[in-house]
């Protein structure tokens, strides 16, 4: 079995008792975060009340820091549950994606984007 990623990580920006948030290695944009829960769960699905509390109190700060490190325009948040749905680790994380005026050439859609055909309607 292959060491989980997440749970051998040991450069974590920010944490409390039940999560961790780090930059993505592979980074959508400039700021691009991760909050990860300490517990080796694949799901937010699986996640208990006390780790999704945690878990938006760790989207909270790590907002108000990449507001103002990077100022950016405006923020994509978002988890991808299962192979089907685009989740690469198998140990839930939540993405907050810093965004920036001008990045794409028409943003509306938002998050709808994940299938190109149905981000604009």
């Amino acid at each position: 079995m292959t060491e989980c990623v997440f749970c051998s990580c040991t450069e974590r920006l920010f944490e409390n008792n039940l999560v961790f948030a780090i930059y993505d290695r592979y980074p959508v944009s400039v700021g691009h975060m991760l909050i990860i829960p300490k517990r080796h769960i694949s799901s937010y699905f699986e996640s208990t009340d006390a780790e999704r509390s945690a878990i938006l109190s760790m989207l909270d700060s790590c907002q108000k820091f990449l507001q103002e490190r990077y100022n950016p325009d405006g923020y994509n948040i978002g988890i991808n549950v299962g192979e089907a749905a685009g989740q690469t680790v198998m140990h839930l994380h939540v993405h907050i994606i810093p965004r920036y005026t001008g990045d794409i050439d028409d943003p509306r859609g938002g998050i709808r984007g994940a299938i190109p055909e149905k981000r604009v309607y």
